[in-house]
C-alpha cells in the first residue's frame, strides 16, 4: 500500500504534516481493519433482492425491521448450498464483514448459508447428542445382538408411508415365512414423538416380536425431527427388545439411530439387517446336512474298518485264509483290471469323438452345402431384384410411350390431317413455297400419296387481322 501523501502549507500555516489519502487508499485500509476487526460472524435475516448473474455468484441483502446491508455470496461457495434460495425467505448465513472498494460499499462476504429454522435445530440436535452421549446412552455395551433367525418382527412406522411398503416388500422377498407385526404411529408433526413413545412401550409390554425397526422415509432435518425427540431416544434405549433404526437415507442420521442397537442407512436396509436370507439360509442348511451325511459315512466306515480289523484276526488261523486272500487278491486285480480298461475305453472313444467332430467341421460337404445354401439366396435375391427391375423398367416405358403418343404427329394425322413434304423433304406449311406442277410427298396415317400442285391458293386474311 502506498504510504499518504503530505498536504502542501499554505504561506503562514503551521507545518501540520497531516496526511492525505487517495480514495482507493482509505478504503483498502478500511477493508483491512472490517477484515481483521470481526472474523467470521453468523448473521440471521431475511433474503431480499436475490440476484445471480451468469458468473454463477450470488447478490442480495439481508434485512430485518429496521436494517439491511449488502451481501455477496461467491460460487465456490454457494454450490455447496443444499436449497434454493428465494427472496422473503428467512435465513442463517456464516460471513466475514468486507468493503468492496470500487464502489466504497460495506459488505458481507457469504461462506455458507441455511435455512434460519433448520439452523436452530441443528444447534438443539447437537445439544441433545451431547448430552445423551455424555450420560452414555450411546455406549456400544447397551448394544443388543439382533436374533438371527427371528420368529416375529414388529414394525414402528405410518402404515401409509413409502418406508412400510419398502420394508414389507424386502421381508416377503428375503423370508417370506418370518410373520410381520405393524405399529402405526405417525412419524412427522406434534403427536408424532408421544406415538412412537406408547408403541415402543407397546411392543415391549406385549413380547411378541423377537426384533422392532423403527423407521420412516427420507425428508428434511425438521421433518425427521421427531426421532431427535429425548422421549424416543429414551424410550428407544428403554426398550428390552433389540431396535434396528431406519429413518430417512444414508445421509440422514437422528438421535434415534445412535440410541438403536444397530442403525440401516435406509428402510430397505433395516429389512435386511432383521432377516437373513432365505438362499443364505438354504445353502446353510445344506452344508449341514453334508456335513452330517459326511459324518454319518465316517462313522460307518470307522465301524466298518474295525469289524473288518475283528474278522480279520478271527481269520488269521482260518485254514482257509490264504485261500480267502489270494480269492481277494484276483479280485482286487480284476478290478483293476476293469477299471483300467473302461477307462482306456472311455479315453479313446472321447478321442475318437473329438476327430470325428473335427473331421466333420471340415467336410467338404458341409462346404458345399453352405456355399449351396448362399448360391441359393443370392439368385434368390437376383432373381427378385431383376423381377423388380423390369417392373420398374416396363412402367418407365409406359409412361414414355403414353408421353410419346400425346405428342406423336402420327396422333394428329389419325385424325385426318396430313403432312406435305417436297423432293428434298422440307415440311410444306405455306401455299406459296410450291408451284403448280411441283411434285410432293404426302404422308397420310397409313400410307403415302405421290402428288403434282395444280394450283397454288394462298389463305386470305381474316377481317381484323393486321
Amino acid at each position: 500500500m502506498n504510504a499518504p501523501r503530505t498536504a502542501s502549507l499554505l504561506p503562514g500555516e503551521p507545518d501540520t504534516r497531516d496526511p492525505v489519502y487517495a480514495v482507493s487508499e482509505l478504503n483498502a485500509q478500511v477493508r483491512a481493519r472490517l477484515e481483521s476487526g470481526f472474523g467470521q460472524l453468523w448473521v440471521e435475516g431475511e433474503l431480499s433482492n436475490l440476484a445471480q448473474p451468469a458468473s454463477g455468484h450470488w447478490y442480495f441483502s439481508l434485512k430485518d425491521s429496521r436494517a439491511q446491508v449488502r451481501c455477496a455470496m461467491f460460487r465456490q461457495n454457494n454450490m455447496q448450498v443444499q436449497f434454493r434460495p428465494e427472496s422473503g425467505q428467512q435465513v442463517r448465513v456464516r460471513v466475514r464483514v468486507s468493503l468492496y472498494e470500487a464502489r466504497g460499499e460495506y459488505q458481507l462476504v457469504v461462506q455458507h448459508m441455511e435455512p434460519a429454522g433448520e439452523g436452530a435445530l441443528r444447534q438443539a440436535f447437537e445439544e441433545l447428542k451431547n448430552r445423551l452421549q455424555a450420560e452414555g446412552l450411546f455406549n456400544p455395551e447397551h448394544k443388543r445382538s439382533l436374533p438371527w433367525l427371528p420368529r416375529r418382527i414388529g414394525v414402528i412406522t405410518s402404515p401409509t408411508g413409502a418406508a412400510i411398503r419398502d420394508v414389507l416388500h424386502v421381508l416377503r422377498r428375503r423370508f417370506p415365512a418370518i410373520p410381520v407385526v405393524v405399529y402405526p404411529v405417525p412419524v412427522q408433526g406434534e403427536e408424532a414423538p408421544g406415538r412412537i413413545v406408547e408403541a415402543l412401550r407397546l411392543a415391549a409390554a406385549r413380547n411378541e416380536c423377537d426384533v422392532l425397526i423403527l423407521t420412516r422415509g427420507g425428508g428434511s432435518l425438521e421433518d425427521l425431527w421427531s426421532f431427535n425427540d429425548e422421549a424416543v431416544a429414551r424410550a428407544v434405549h428403554a426398550c428390552p427388545l433389540p431396535i434396528v433404526a431406519g429413518v430417512g437415507h444414508e445421509i440422514d442420521f437422528t438421535i434415534a439411530d445412535f440410541v438403536a442397537d444397530l442403525r440401516a442407512p435406509t428402510p430397505s436396509a433395516a429389512a435386511e439387517a432383521v432377516t437373513p436370507d432365505r438362499g443364505e439360509l438354504a445353502q446353510r442348511v445344506q452344508g449341514l446336512a453334508g456335513r452330517l451325511q459326511r459324518a454319518g459315512t465316517r462313522l460307518i466306515r470307522d465301524g466298518d474298518n474295525r469289524l473288518r480289523a475283528q474278522t480279520s484276526r478271527m481269520q488269521a488261523l482260518h485254514p482257509g485264509r490264504r485261500i480267502t486272500e489270494q480269492i481277494q487278491r484276483l479280485d482286487e486285480l480284476w478290478l483293476r483290471m476293469d477299471r483300467a480298461c473302461r477307462l482306456g475305453l472311455r479315453q479313446r472313444s472321447d478321442r475318437l469323438r473329438g476327430l470325428y467332430d473335427r473331421l466333420h467341421a471340415h467336410s467338404p460337404a458341409r462346404r458345399l452345402q453352405l456355399h449351396h445354401d448362399r448360391l441359393a439366396h443370392q439368385h434368390q435375391r437376383l432373381e427378385g431384384a431383376m423381377h423388380r427391375r423390369l417392373d420398374r423398367l416396363a412402367r418407365s416405358l409406359a409412361v414414355a410411350s403414353r408421353g410419346l403418343s400425346a405428342v406423336s404427329p402420327l396422333a394428329t394425322l389419325d385424325r385426318g390431317y396430313a403432312i406435305a413434304r417436297q423432293p428434298d423433304g422440307t415440311v410444306v406449311t405455306d401455299a406459296r413455297q410450291v408451284h403448280s406442277g411441283d411434285p410432293l410427298n404426302v404422308r397420310l396415317a397409313r400410307g403415302e400419296l405421290l402428288c403434282d400442285v395444280r394450283e397454288t391458293r394462298p389463305v386470305l386474311k381474316e377481317q381484323g387481322d393486321s
